[in-house]
């Protein structure tokens, strides 16, 4: 039986142990996940969730808003990527996607989407990245512009997942005059949309369902705009605290699932007669494993449990998660593949798809280098104010 006793630490509330163990039964039973069909598995997996109630807690529930939970979120992501990174993928994606609606946008676009995304009905995605800025937010070229009674956009955005099977976009804009991060909006943007385009689909190492879009004088309402014109950095920012976190747990899933695969390998596994866990060196290579794997645990519910609790500094915690947990995970399935040796490489093994999913987690929403960035200025800030 795989370790849960840290759902007994005072970081999680009972609702919370309670959500984790019934979500890892219902994944458990689900059916095996087509990997050769991304589009089609992610769809199927949309739906389930949404069908079994397990995608309420990626948006607010327009009839009785409530704040996110971001150790819900957090528990769930972990959970579904410990079983498969597919299942996470599809969880995740319905709540960032709508993560600026749930924050920032008006009763009418909560009412409109919101309930769709919640029950699986609708697919949504977040575009925010392009070709010239990665990272670099406030480097954004696309733009938005007033035109009466609408809204056109023009430019690109790339690397966006959910991309091509999407329902909804949340789109950021160039719409104002200003420098830097001051000029960006945010929009709602249904995916048939005229002038909206999937200008191409990006294949991986782990596939996902990822696409450049092309946006040619694509014309929005004016009421797409979500929150305030020239909020759309913060916008970002703001969506960005709260789900930058939950990367962190996905990389803690796949970690803890490397770890699993791997003690029952040493336990099974026998070398000269004796099980590989009796080898001091890989009992050397497991308490690594364990040390990271608990060490991330811990990052990454301090960071939710500050931000579910209003806490008022959160981004220098959400990235220490973000930045350890993931880092680390790799680490951790490095090691996974080693213990098993030829079969850690076997095309199709659990710790090779590992292997090929946790790549991706140390770049999205915000590479480890400037997860660095944040946590150096964040802490100089810090040693200032202190004088």
């Amino acid at each position: 039986m795989p370790d849960r006793s840290y759902l007994d630490w005072p970081f999680l509330e009972a609702r919370h142990r309670d959500h984790a163990r019934a979500l890892d039964a219902w994944a458990d039973a689900l059916p095996a996940i087509d990997h050769a069909d991304t589009d089609a598995a992610c769809r199927d997996l949309v739906r389930r969730l949404g069908a079994d109630g397990w995608l309420g807690p990626t948006a607010i529930d327009p009839a009785e808003p409530q704040p996110l939970d971001v150790r819900t979120l957090c528990l769930s992501r972990e959970t579904l990527a410990r079983h498969d990174g597919l299942a996470d993928f599809a969880f995740a994606m319905q709540g960032l996607g709508t993560g600026a609606l749930s924050l920032f946008g008006s009763d009418a676009q909560r009412g409109e989407w919101l309930p769709l995304t919640r029950a699986g009905d609708a697919i949504s995605a977040f575009a925010l990245t392009e070709p010239q800025s990665g990272s670099d937010v406030a480097n954004s070229a696309m733009t938005a512009r007033d035109d009466g009674d609408a809204w056109v956009l023009d430019g690109e955005k790339t690397w966006i997942s959910n991309g091509g099977i999407a329902d909804v976009y949340t789109v950021f804009a160039r719409s104002e005059d200003a420098p830097g991060a001051r000029g960006l909006s945010a929009f709602v943007v249904p995916a048939d949309t005229p002038g909206l385009h999937i200008a191409e689909r990006l294949e991986t190492i782990a596939p996902h369902p990822l696409a450049t879009l092309r946006f040619d004088g694509a014309r929005v309402p004016k009421a797409a705009l979500i929150g305030e014109r020239g909020q759309g950095f913060k916008i970002a920012m703001s969506v960005l605290d709260v789900f930058r976190t939950t990367v962190a747990a996905a990389g803690l899933g796949f970690a803890r699932r490397a770890l699993d695969e791997s003690l029952l390998r040493v336990r099974e596994r026998h070398v000269q007669g004796k099980p590989l866990a009796e080898l001091q060196m890989v009992q050397g290579h497991i308490a690594d494993m364990a040390l990271r794997v608990d060490a991330a645990a811990l990052l990454v519910y301090r960071a939710a449990w500050a931000k579910d609790s209003g806490a008022p500094r959160v981004t220098r915690e959400a990235a220490m998660a973000k930045l350890y947990a993931t880092d680390e995970a790799q680490k951790v399935i490095d090691a996974a593949v080693q213990l098993h040796g030829g079969d850690g490489v076997r095309s199709g093994s659990v710790v090779e798809r590992l292997y090929r999913e946790i790549r991706a987690l140390r770049i999205y929403e915000g590479a480890s280098d400037v997860q660095k960035v944040i946590i150096a200025r964040q802490t100089l800030d810090l040693a200032r104010q202190s004088g």
